[in-house]
């Protein structure tokens, strides 16, 4: 790989796995109303927000951390008003003062905070707006989760404002150089002292929450249901049973409102831990070394970015199964598989799974892990063996790229009706 290339590659990584503490949609707004308090210079008296419809999606029945259980759009807004520090971005409500929940309650109770859908097509799209006797404010976030594209205050645009704290007008780096090929040849050569300190948050991080989902009931509590499940012979205690159990757990609990801060990616805390924590349990399992483990989160996690950047940020499609896409593929990757295998293992999991619905972060996500999992081990198994998918059954394309850019058809087009019919149905739910 040319070393433009490999920057390129880098610069990815460190867009694309970044701390969170919480579901990151509620974790947006949160942020986004801290950083409107922040330019306003005082507790707006009144907000209005506008969302799009799949941030209205991904919040409405999430648990929102260190919020005493709190849930919905209102209180994100309230946390991140009352509570949050915008400096820390999607860390904002992280460090709050659980003392002072009283205030967030109050501040919602006055019914303070007016919520609008936004028109536009924009999937990720906030915009908050605020004002404090006489002034006003209002900022404005798309594309992905911390990107502030405005900030107005008394109705003069701030240009430049407080630089290091928003990305107005930035973008990130291009990805449509990104192969399974390329990804492969990578995460075998790549000299690991360039991405060890960011791989090593993500092992600390994923592991630790989802170690607290197999401790404690949290939603549904999949992961934990398994490993009581292996104990009592109703599930096998397999390899494939326990990454499985180890994922969804962490998933469980981020769900459920656990204030432990997950690695994601691709701007999700789910995708995240699907595509790093079956990974980290295959390798402990199978006694594979440090540095074995390291280039299999490479390749998982690239994969995850490149399988789910031809679908975009938000969608109907479910990110869990992109990640699931970049499980099968490291599972073939580390089992010593040629790049062809590998690829046989993506297109096979994707296959399989690419009919799953978003319909919004909540306990469910968890499930979802789980069956991605499954269906990645499926894929990578089957292609230890030689068996694949053929060309023409149904998305599978010429190729592992050719199917992966029909996934992206799938989930940008195919599902854009579904996703309106998702968002109509959650609203209208008694």
């Amino acid at each position: 790989m040319d070393n433009n290339n490999l920057e390129k590659v880098l610069r990815i990584l460190e867009e694309e796995l970044i701390p969170a503490e919480g579901c990151t949609e509620p974790i947006a707004i949160a942020y986004a109303a801290s950083k409107l308090r922040n330019i306003l210079g005082n507790v707006p008296e009144k907000i209005d927000i506008y969302l799009s419809g799949n941030i209205v999606k991904n919040v409405k029945s999430v648990k929102i951390p260190n919020s005493n259980g709190m849930v919905g759009i209102e209180a994100s807004v309230a946390m991140g008003t009352i509570l949050g520090e915008h400096e820390r971005e999607l860390m904002v409500i992280a460090h709050v003062d659980t003392n002072r929940l009283p205030e967030v309650k109050k501040y919602l109770d006055e019914n303070r905070i007016h919520v609008h859908l936004n028109d536009g097509d924009v999937k990720l799209y906030i915009r908050i707006e605020g004002t404090c006797g006489n002034d006003t404010a209002m900022v404005e976030i798309q594309n992905y989760h911390t990107n502030i594209t405005r900030i107005y205050k008394n109705g003069v645009e701030l240009k430049g404002c407080l630089c290091d704290d928003c990305s107005c007008d930035d973008v990130m780096t291009e990805r449509t150089f990104l192969t399974v090929d390329l990804i492969y040849n990578l995460a075998k050569t790549i000299d690991l002292s360039l991405v060890e300190p960011l791989l090593k948050k993500v092992i600390d991080y994923n592991s630790a929450i989802a170690n607290e989902g197999l401790k404690n009931y949290y939603g549904l509590s999949i992961g934990k249901l398994m490993q009581e499940g292996i104990k009592e012979g109703v599930y096998g205690n397999d390899l494939r049973n326990n990454m499985i159990s180890f994922a969804s757990a962490g998933s469980d609990a981020r769900m459920n409102g656990c204030s432990l801060p997950v690695m994601t990616t691709s701007g999700s805390g789910n995708q995240g831990m699907t595509c790093s924590l079956p990974i980290i349990k295959f390798c402990e399992l199978k006694n594979l070394s440090y540095e074995q483990l390291l280039r299999g989160l490479f390749f998982s996690h690239l994969t995850t970015i490149h399988i789910k950047s031809n679908i975009g940020r938000l969608s109907a499609y479910c990110g869990a199964i992109c990640a699931s896409g970049g499980v099968s593929g490291a599972l073939a990757f580390l089992s010593g598989l040629s790049v062809e295998q590998v690829g046989y293992a993506i297109e096979t999991t994707l296959g399989t799974m690419s009919g799953v619905i978003c319909d919004g972060a909540k306990s469910s996500c968890a499930t979802k892990i789980a069956s991605g999992i499954s269906a990645a081990f499926d894929g990578y198994y089957a292609a230890s063996k030689n068996r694949k998918f053929e060309f023409g059954e149904g998305i599978v394309g010429k190729n592992v790229e050719a199917t992966i850019k029909n996934v992206g058809t799938l989930g940008q087009v195919g599902m854009k009706i579904t996703d309106d019919v998702i968002l109509d149905i959650m609203i209208k739910n008694k």
